[in-house]
């Protein structure tokens, strides 16, 4: 599925363009757009957090298609990968281009994002976490009450 977003009808602003691939556990969002500005960053977050709601709330973003993120595009990377690990969920990013991964490194980002060089790997993570939440959950049987 392809979801087009418009900015703001009054101003002119390029059009979030995001691929939203919906597995049996969780969730792929690949960013079409090459540059995640401030304004398209924020778009993609409100997707990724409709995500939220639903059945699969484990989220893949894969990043293959960005070529260049705004600073605020990596803050909210890190926000939106905090809020979905405090509502249990996992939040993992993979496929990041150079550039990005630069950016991210030197942003001083990299290091707290959960990031994977492949969507194969990011799959493997999610099932880990899924695994680790399980084993928690059964750890305290009385959160169940």
């Amino acid at each position: 599925m392809f979801v087009t977003y418009a900015q703001n009808v009054n101003l002119i602003y390029p059009y979030m363009q995001v691929k939203i691939d919906t597995k049996e556990k969780f969730t792929v969002v690949t960013p079409l757009n090459e540059e995640l500005t401030d304004n398209l960053a924020a778009d993609w977050v409100k997707t990724c957090q409709t995500c939220l709601s639903a059945a699969q709330k484990d989220i893949v973003l894969n990043m293959s298609e960005v070529k260049s993120i705004s600073a605020e595009g990596a803050n909210l990377l890190f926000n939106t990968q905090q809020q979905f690990y405090e509502s249990g969920a996992s939040f993992v990013i993979c496929c990041l281009q150079p550039d990005v991964e630069a950016f991210l490194d030197e942003a001083e980002v990299l290091e707290m994002l959960n990031i994977t060089p492949t969507e194969s790997e990011a799959w493997d993570i999610l099932q880990m976490e899924a695994i680790e939440r399980e084993l928690l959950d059964d750890d305290h049987p009385e959160t169940h009450i």
